[in-house]
């Protein structure tokens, strides 16, 4: 919540954040709310609803972590979701309720639209806003009052009805949040009410077990990409290969990636009919000095350019929802993550130069979402080295003059705290990179015929260590292996020494 008391924001997970108002609203009063911050990470947007228990007389630890469906299951709540292609930033959403207990909404200027009904209006009415889902921030603005003869509606604050004359305070329409810490498993399900399935809370259940539970949303699709039918959407973050073509397109991030920063990226669109491939890795050439004509159409022909540019393809099948967990460690090595289970070091890399991450789209795996980033170390490690040629891209802040309503906190908690914790670890699992024993001088012979010079380094682990002869006839063993390490081997390269 911020200092003023107009605004609350979701510091965590996806739910836990039921707000109401700190007055009972009148039947066609319009409580008006501005999306102020969206997470896409998530499934479903914002619930609400009216409440006829007072707020005041509620206790926190009492109220389940869902409006929907186990609050409205409980009587005197009435509750229903928000439509998530309404649940944009900047949207302002209006809703009331009418004498015969109808709740109506709209949208910025829309039409006014049946919500649902069913709310017994003979009571006291407190409004009711879950801050949930894909909604992560709310900002309350003016109330206005909507006549039952659907005149346009005027600023509440200018009626000069009877009823509604009160001292300047009562005229404010604020809210007070109860911050919410309740335990418990998010696969014990109520029964989902009417218009509220049950399935987006267990979606979002296991996502949140593959996330943290907070990111940072500043990084960014660029703009550069190669594929004629390749569109980057809502404000860079969405990577859409169009038109269902077997076709191949790549994009990077819009800043190079840090140290230990774990990228979190979600498959949202797989066709499981076609075949596809989803490539990913990182280059040090930066995005901005390049044309769309100086790219391949795949990520694998990248490696003949002269920059660093190290690819590869994320093991087995990928589907719609899955959820991709990328970092770079301080040693140089890949690691990737699938649904918060690790899948091992991907590839090696030099970190002394700046890094963009890169992903490659094909066939059937056609759009993918960056959700966020979140820095696995601890504060104090070192970052790659910054690019003057490139500026991250952050997100505008939401902006414009707040009114003087105000929020009032019910109790403090982690979720009010300044302070607010640090971010959990990461999914992604992180094995210590493996070294060669022994401190001296580096052998010159085969490690394994001990008659040859050594001339071949092994794929993926990096070490030096046989000839390659003995290299050819170890790569075609079964569950061949390192003899310095024993990381499985890819494959071999041969080296030349200079005079």
């Amino acid at each position: 919540m911020d200092l003023s008391h107009k605004a609350v924001k979701r510091q965590a997970s996806f739910c836990n954040a039921i707000t109401f108002s700190n007055r009972p609203v009148l039947v066609y009063e319009q409580v008006r709310l501005k999306i102020t911050k969206k997470q896409c990470c998530w499934s479903g947007a914002l619930r609400l609803g009216f409440t006829s228990k007072d707020p005041s007389r509620i206790h926190p630890d009492s109220l389940p972590k869902y409006a929907c469906p186990d609050l409205v299951s409980q009587s005197g709540f009435w509750a229903k979701a928000l439509p998530e292609e309404f649940a944009n930033e900047g949207n302002v959403i209006a809703f009331w309720v009418d004498r015969k207990g109808r709740v109506f909404y709209r949208i910025n200027d829309s039409a006014a639209m049946l919500f649902f009904n069913g709310v017994r209006t003979a009571d006291p009415l407190w409004a009711l806003v879950d801050v949930y889902g894909l909604t992560r921030g709310v900002q309350l603005l003016d109330s206005e009052l909507v006549l039952p003869d659907c005149l346009r509606p005027r600023s509440f604050t200018a009626l000069r009805r009877p009823s509604l004359r009160r001292e300047a305070d009562d005229a404010r329409l604020s809210v007070s949040l109860c911050d919410l810490n309740v335990p418990g498993n998010d696969a014990d399900e109520v029964a989902p009410a009417a218009g509220c399935p049950i399935p987006q809370n267990s979606l979002n259940s296991q996502h949140s077990r593959a996330l943290p539970a907070q990111l940072d949303g500043d990084l960014r699709f660029h703009a550069l990409r190669s594929g004629a039918h390749l569109r980057v959407l809502d404000e860079h973050t969405v990577a859409r290969l169009e038109h269902g073509r077997d076709e191949r397109a790549l994009v990077f991030t819009s800043r190079p990636v840090r140290v230990a920063e774990t990228i979190f990226v979600k498959v949202t669109r797989s066709g499981g009919a076609r075949p596809g491939a989803l490539s990913w890795g990182v280059t040090s050439c930066d995005p901005g000095t390049l044309r769309p004509s100086d790219l391949p159409s795949g990520a694998e022909a990248l490696a003949d350019r002269e920059e660093l540019w190290a690819v590869c393809r994320v093991p087995g099948p990928l589907h719609s929802g899955d959820i991709l967990g990328l970092v770079v460690t301080a040693d140089g090595e890949l690691h990737l993550s699938h649904n918060g289970a690790p899948a091992g070091m991907q590839l090696c890399v030099d970190v002394s130069r700046p890094l963009w991450m890169l992903f490659g789209l094909h066939g059937a795996i056609s759009q993918v979402r960056i959700l966020g980033s979140t820095v696995l170390a601890e504060r104090g490690v070192p970052s790659l080295p910054s690019s003057s040629a490139s500026t991250p891209t952050s997100p505008g802040a939401p902006g414009g003059h707040l009114s003087d309503l105000l929020l009032s906190p019910r109790s403090p908690g982690p979720l009010g705290s300044p302070a607010g914790g640090t971010a959990p670890d990461s999914p992604v699992s992180l094995p210590e990179s493996p070294v060669t024993p022994g401190v001296g001088q580096w052998s010159d012979e085969c490690t394994i015929c001990y008659e040859h010079a050594v001339d071949t380094v092994i794929y993926t682990c990096g070490h030096m260590c046989l000839c390659y002869a003995c290299g050819l006839r170890l790569k075609k063993a079964l569950h061949a292996c390192c003899p310095i390490c024993r990381r499985p081997i890819k494959d071999i390269i041969k080296t030349y020494r200079s005079s």
